[in-house]
């Protein structure tokens, strides 16, 4: 059984809990969330940052994918064991389900760098949401002119009332006649317990299948997303590119690893080959 932190029937809900959604097999990064940074793996970090926020009551993993629970209990991390889901926002919601609380907070497996600020800043906004809100979103200026054209990186045009108009991956808006500013999304989302029952109530519609951007759901059926602002220069990791580049990040900003050379006690992972996690049978016996 995976470890949970469910609580007993009759129990006081929780006020905002974190879930960070973990699959193993993303097309761009097989194995992303194991992959190490530093000594550790990828979620260990996230689930680090959501300990660091001083709002929530609670951090867990939510995973379909046996190895990942495996290290969870490996590091002590709360884990819950879900069905295949075509989103992350379609895992939390299944969570949701399970797990009684006033808000859940969706940080995004892949942001190791995410600040505990910005994950409290949309804690708090979803206590404030305006009426027919169905989602909070942050978001932080991109001045980065490769991020801007990155395809990797979302960016999402908003209202002057804070709403999202659209997300994607382009470059929006267009800079015909003006130079503008670029919004980047983060994987950062606030919703709900009957916020994340009617996203699994929604269809998929053109835009989110054409983007890959879950919070479309929402704009396409007529939902409001509101957008918060946020401070946060992290790197996000979704190729093995980009963990070399979270792992200057580290070296830079926190130091040097602990351990440079070794890896989680008991796993298959080393530096050399963090960004190439092995499959199943290559993982050994209690990790599997």
């Amino acid at each position: 059984m995976a470890a949970t932190t469910a609580q007993p029937t009759g129990a006081k809900p929780r006020r905002h809990i974190a879930v960070i959604p973990c699959r193993w097999g993303a097309s761009r990064f097989p194995g992303k969330p194991l992959a190490l940074l530093g000594d550790k793996p990828l979620l260990w970090h996230v689930h680090q940052r959501c300990l660091e926020a001083k709002r929530l009551d609670g951090a867990i993993v939510a995973t379909d994918d046996e190895r990942i629970e495996a290290v969870c209990r490996e590091l002590g991390i709360d884990c819950i064991r879900t069905g295949e889901h075509v989103t992350g926002t379609d895992r939390v919601a299944e969570v949701a389900e399970r797990l009684p609380a006033e808000g859940y907070i969706n940080v995004q497996g892949d942001e190791p760098f995410i600040s505990p600020t910005a994950i409290d800043d949309v804690s708090e906004a979803l206590e404030c949401t305006p009426p027919g809100t169905f989602a909070v979103n942050a978001y932080t200026e991109l001045a980065d002119v490769g991020a801007v054209l990155d395809h990797n990186v979302v960016k999402v045009v908003v209202t002057a009332r804070s709403a999202a108009l659209m997300f994607s991956r382009q470059p929006i808006p267009y800079p015909k006649g003006d130079r503008p500013k670029y919004l980047r999304q983060l994987g950062l989302y606030g919703f709900t317990g009957l916020a994340l029952q009617r996203f699994r109530q929604l269809q998929q519609g053109p835009l989110e299948r054409a983007e890959g951007v879950e919070m479309l759901r929402f704009i396409e059926h007529g939902h409001a997303v509101h957008m918060v602002p946020v401070l946060d220069d992290g790197v996000a990791v979704d190729t093995p590119e980009d963990l070399a580049r979270a792992e200057r990040f580290l070296v830079q900003h926190i130091g040097p690893a602990r351990t440079r050379g070794t890896a989680v006690p008991g796993s298959a992972y080393s530096p050399a080959n963090a960004a190439h996690p092995p499959s199943a049978a290559e993982l050994p016996n209690g990790w599997r």
